[in-house]
């Protein structure tokens, strides 16, 4: 791997977690009740698919390749696993604000 390459991975992950970011404090503003010092909740795509009936593991991947949700892949390749934001999740789902 290139330093150009892994350059480009590590931008790609700022700009991931600065959706994340974005996303949560959005939905802080909606709702003023939620803790500020509560640390962002990440799932994996097993977790997400059982918090919502009727959301398969496959649909989940899906939108983490079409980037409709933020998520960040912790490992190399495709064998590492997609952390997905529950608030992102969430949101595209139109459960939360």
């Amino acid at each position: 791997m290139t330093f150009t390459q892994k350059k480009e991975i590590i931008t790609k992950i700022t700009e991931l977690l600065d959706q994340l970011i974005e996303v949560d404090t959005a939905v802080a503003a909606h709702a003023p009740e939620a803790n500020a010092d509560k640390p962002l909740e990440m799932l994996t795509v097993k977790e997400c698919a059982a918090l919502v009936d009727g959301l398969s593991a496959n649909t989940i991947r899906q939108l983490c390749a079409q980037d409709k949700i933020a998520h960040v892949r912790a490992g190399v390749g495709r064998h590492g696993k997609i952390l997905v934001s529950k608030v992102s999740l969430l949101k595209y789902l139109g459960i939360v604000g």
